[in-house]
């Protein structure tokens, strides 16, 4: 009601008893003035001699009240019952000096008795509402809000909402719900929801109604699936096949977007035609045999019968009596004895031949010296290694390993640690990956990398290369074989790191790595999700690896499992975004897994594709990070100043694009950025200026605040949003500016910066937008593209994939480099402890620290007591 109420008091005559003071039946209460009624105060007292009304300290004149008198049937006790009437105009001679309020006063014998104050008020309802709906136009299951702030008015007016005339319920309908703030949300837009919106705003005065909003749920179309592939339209000979699809998987409505692309499919076809069987000549007779018969044969082979044709007719074998002189019975047994005989025969050769085979296997294995390397590793295209002969004392010499890549396998070893087995592995006390320092072996490719102009021409005959992106600005490229490599875009923290036995032996891949432009790429993100990563591409496409390549890139997630449903998406060929890998449940194909840090994430993949990383929040907790960045002209001809702020997901990529632009626009940065939490809430994000010496600028924004609403943030596919504030000099000779800028999400985490700059001053861009990390060549092959040498990098492997005794193998190793969460994957492969340097290398480079790894490695070594030990022949 406004104003605190003053309770009942009561003064008593001294020596009076105080059962005989007046107490009040009813007390007058608080009321409103509607237009020009007047309105009634009432209150009754027993026992009472005399009531009277005293309004904002006033006695009200005794002709003004109404009196009536009767006698309580249960005590006897006089009653008085006193009205009086409140016009407006009473109220409103007081109107700005204070409320107006009244009181009753009882008195009998034994004292008086003030009731509580009762406020009148007058009532009204303004016109025009401070804020209304607007129209909009949103893609199904999107999320809706209709902001509505409703007139000002006395008594304060109730909102509701009305959808097309009728009233809307929240209690009936789950998808909806109103705000405190009185705003319409529906969570999750349906083809139901499209309808004009109208917010109502009443009291007892009067019943407002907000212009009406039009919302229109449109769906995007989506192609069904082919169909399988129709008949070859000939039977014989070349011909043509043909598949379809339709836009039905939604079909368009309300004006969405029609599908993109052929609706049918054509593919040549070539039937082979039947052929039918004919016999071949008949054999020649043969002898006369002991049962006086002889036979011939033929074969149905000029031409067999194929694709379908016909068999021949007739016998294969003819036979007919014969009275030769060669027509008598043998001896019973012949035969078989002849049989038998030459079965000992072959039996004897294959014994003969087994021997000769394992003797020569033992001569082959026994004159095999430990230090030879294998050679084959430096075949496709490379030069040798350079290494040292080994010493006769020296047993412990590392070599290059046999080449095991060409069979794919299982690690069979158990997760759990083996008490048992012999010791294997031992360390001394030195570093183990020092030895190589300055004379680390290197592989040099044989022929020069392409050119970007070359390698985009040899792209474009490619039936993939109209989804790249045009140009090499944002692509690494190279060729490689099966020593590896890695590519990078710089400035942007996306890597890909092919390693060692990833491309079989023998094949050499041109390879390449791509950041797409958002506009470039259609993702289609359904209800709340939104994309936490670059969408990347690596390729060729389809290409098989026998080892997963590891793509690294940043991502703008708050991760926990309680606040998010985080997925790895990847492109399809037919252009159809798929699901392959949610983290932190168990993966369906072991084709792919992601290693999810603070901020960037490591896929590996056996598939070059199309990936990106999307999230959906589970619960309003959920919060991505904002890069807050500042940015003003760097000279200023004019009155008027322009300073942006961006608000940008937290990664290198999207950093550098706005860099890139703003040298374009000549804009200077203000200040370091900051990192802003934006939480899943539903609120806007909102941005001021304050605190500018109005003496020398003044702001030209009309409102004090700008906003920038929460789905075009939180759906992460718009990169670059920003607001402008534009200010204007008081003075040409004003060069100063000093002022403080807020960035807060309603309801949420804020940010401010203080900017104290001269506009006058040639301001460049600072040395942290490019990081020491990202400075190099974007395309590096072989063994230099790697930190582990290569030849201990197969130690290390050849000593910790097989179980150790006391858990001393790749398990404890994956545990000092707090990997041990990923155990299950690391052992579905052939190689346990080479996924784990690959990690540690995609992590990790080109400033990894090798002493902290061979500290980790030789930890595992301790657990141990064979020798493993690296000569100084190595270096």
């Amino acid at each position: 009601a406004g104003a605190q109420q003053s309770a009942t008091v009561a003064n008593p005559v001294s020596g009076a008893s105080p059962d005989l003071l007046p107490h009040f039946q009813l007390e007058p209460e608080d009321v409103y003035i509607v237009k020009n009624k007047a309105v009634s105060l009432a209150c009754r007292a027993t026992p009472a001699t005399q009531i009277y009304f005293k309004c904002n300290g006033e006695w009200v004149h005794q002709g003004d009240h109404v009196t009536q008198h009767s006698t309580d049937r249960g005590t006897g006790l006089p009653v008085m019952e006193v009205r009086i009437e409140v016009t407006r105009q009473q109220v409103e001679k007081i109107f700005g000096l204070e409320e107006y309020w009244c009181q009753c006063v009882a008195w009998s014998s034994s004292g008086t008795t003030k009731s509580q104050k009762a406020f009148v008020r007058i009532a009204y309802l303004r016109k025009n509402f401070e804020q209304e709906p607007m129209a909009r136009e949103v893609s199904i299951e999107q999320g809706i809000v209709l902001p509505c702030r409703p007139p000002e008015g006395i008594p304060p007016a109730e909102v509701e909402w009305l959808r097309n005339e009728e009233l809307v319920d929240p209690a009936l309908d789950a998808n909806v719900y109103v705000t405190p703030e009185h705003s319409l949300v529906l969570r999750q837009a349906r083809l139901a929801d499209t309808a004009n919106y109208t917010c109502v705003a009443k009291n007892i005065v009067a019943r407002r109604r907000s212009a009406s909003a039009a919302i229109t749920v449109y769906v995007n179309g989506g192609w069904s699936t082919w169909t399988q592939w129709s008949g070859c339209s000939t039977s014989c000979g070349r011909g043509w096949q043909k598949r379809s699809r339709t836009c039905t998987n939604p079909t368009p409505l309300n004006g969405g977007t029609f599908c993109e692309g052929q609706n049918v499919q054509k593919t040549a076809c070539t039937t082979l035609c039947p052929v039918d069987g004919v016999w071949s000549e008949w054999s020649k007779w043969s002898v006369c045999g002991a049962e006086c018969t002889h036979w011939r044969s033929r074969e149905c082979s000029e031409p067999a019968p194929r694709n379908g044709g016909r068999d021949c007719h007739g016998p294969e074998l003819d036979t007919r009596n014969c009275t030769s002189e060669l027509c008598s019975h043998a001896a019973p047994g012949a035969e078989d004895v002849a049989l038998y005989v030459g079965l000992v025969a072959v039996a004897v050769c294959l014994v003969l031949l087994l021997l000769v085979g394992v003797l020569v296997y033992c001569r082959k294995k026994g004159g095999l010296d430990a230090d030879v390397a294998d050679s084959s590793i430096l075949t496709a295209g490379f030069q040798p290694v350079s290494i040292k002969p080994s010493k006769a004392d020296n047993p412990g010499l590392l070599t290059i390993q046999p080449d095991l890549s060409t069979t794919t396998m299982t690690y069979q070893g158990s997760l759990c640690p083996r008490q048992d087995g012999p010791a294997k592995l031992q360390l001394p006390n030195g570093h183990l990956l020092s030895p190589l320092g300055a004379g680390r072996h290197t592989l040099h490719h044989s022929s020069p990398a392409a050119e970007g102009a070359d390698f985009v021409a040899r792209l474009s005959t490619q039936s993939y290369f109209r989804s790249l992106p045009r140009g090499t600005t944002n692509m690494a490229y190279g060729t490689f074989n099966f020593l590896g490599g890695r590519l990078m875009i710089p400035n942007t923290g996306i890597s890909l790191l092919i390693p060692p036995d990833a491309i079989p032996r023998g094949k050499i891949y041109e390879v390449y790595l791509t950041l797409h432009k958002q506009e470039e790429v259609r993702l289609p993100l359904a209800g709340c999700q939104t994309l936490l990563s670059p969408i990347v591409s690596c390729g060729p496409p389809g290409v098989l690896l026998t080892r997963p390549a590891i793509l690294a890139m940043g991502h703008c997630v708050e991760a926990s499992a309680e606040n998010w449903s985080i997925r790895l998406k990847k492109q399809s060929c037919e252009g159809t975004w798929e699901d392959v890998l949610q983290l932190g449940a168990e993966p369906c194909t072991e084709l792919y897994y992601c290693q999810l840090e603070a901020q960037a994430c490591y896929v590996f993949t056996e598939q070059l594709g199309r990936f990106a990383l999307v999230g959906e929040s589970l619960s309003m907790a959920a919060s991505k990070r904002l890069k807050l960045v500042l940015f003003a002209p760097a000279a200023c001809p004019s009155l008027e100043y322009n300073i942006r702020v961006y608000c940008l997901s937290d990664t290198q990529d999207v950093l550098k694009e706005v860099i890139q632009l703003e040298k374009q626009l000549g804009g200077q940065l203000i200040g370091a950025p900051r990192v802003l939490h934006f939480k899943d809430s539903y609120h806007n994000l909102r941005l001021s200026i304050h605190d500018m010496p109005s003496s020398l600028w003044k702001s030209k924004l009309l409102a004090s605040y700008q906003e920038i609403p929460f789905y075009h943030i939180w759906s992460g596919l718009q990169p670059f949003l920003h607001c402008t504030f534009t200010l204007e000099r008081l003075s040409p000779s004003t060069c100063e500016l000093a002022c403080k800028i807020w960035v807060w999400q309603v309801e949420g985490d804020g940010q401010s910066f203080t900017v104290n700059f001269n506009i006058a001053k040639d301001t460049r861009f600072s040395d942290w937008l490019v990081p020491d990390s990202e400075v190099g060549a974007p395309a590096l092959v072989g063994p230099s593209a790697f930190k582990i040498p290569f030849l201990i990098r197969q130690k290390i492997i050849s000593s910790l994939d097989p179980p150790g005794t006391r858990g001393a193998d790749w398990r404890m190793l994956a545990q000092k480099l707090n990997l041990d969460s990923h155990l299950s994957f690391f052992a579905s492969k052939p190689s346990p402890t080479a996924m784990i340097l690959n990690l540690w290398e995609a992590r990790h480079f080109p400033n990894g620290n090798l002493s902290q790894l061979a500290a980790a490695v030789a930890e595992v070594g301790k657990q141990d007591g064979a020798l493993f030990a690296v000569s100084e022949a190595e270096c």
